[in-house]
């Protein structure tokens, strides 16, 4: 029942993940005409600035628990890749257990009456022409709740593994990266030049 739980919460945070991918676009489409609009037609708002502060926020908070998903946060792996699959999967329980949801769930805590306030006071960005700004408040507790959850599902996941239920969950094979992809690509021009 744990591991349909946690299967739920890497659907969601996929989803999630991938709707966040267009986000970028929309960021990328509303600085090109702010800055199309400032530097050829002289006008500009701060409103646009603020809407690309909103997107870039959302698709950081919102990815966070994605990236977590997919085994790409930050990892320090000097002691780690010295272990074996068993000694990571404990240090992964450890971590998720003693730092990664308290800190979240501190900071969603800490955060909920921030955005209550925001919302009650109809708070508007002190800029000129700014926006309303509840819906950045929001996305705090929304991304750490995302994250909150993927950190359940991942710490599912490694007890469901060290249990023998299930193959270890941080061996997820998502092809080469970027940088292997390009390394390869090299190789195979200077073989065809060479």
């Amino acid at each position: 029942m744990l591991l349909r739980i946690s299967g739920l919460i890497d659907w969601l945070n996929e989803r999630v993940g991938h709707l966040s991918y267009w986000l970028i676009l929309v960021a990328v489409l509303v600085s090109a005409g702010n800055a199309t609009m400032r530097y050829a037609f002289d006008r500009s708002s701060n409103a646009w600035l603020e809407i690309q502060w909103y997107l870039f926020s959302a698709v950081f908070l919102f990815c966070a628990g994605y990236t977590l998903l997919h085994n790409q946060h930050v990892r320090i792996d000097v002691i780690s890749s010295h272990l074996s699959k068993r000694g990571r999967a404990w240090i992964d329980i450890l971590g998720t257990l003693f730092f990664l949801l308290p800190m979240a769930i501190a900071i969603m805590w800490m955060s909920w009456p921030v955005f209550v306030q925001a919302w009650e006071l109809n708070e508007v960005s002190s800029n000129a022409g700014g926006l309303t700004v509840w819906p950045a408040r929001l996305m705090l507790p929304v991304g750490f709740f995302l994250l909150i959850l993927q950190g359940f599902s991942e710490l599912i996941k490694r007890i469901a593994f060290l249990r023998g239920l299930i193959a270890d969950p941080a061996d997820k094979d998502e092809g080469p990266s970027l940088e292997e992809q390009l390394a390869e690509a090299l190789r195979k021009e200077r073989g065809e030049t060479a």
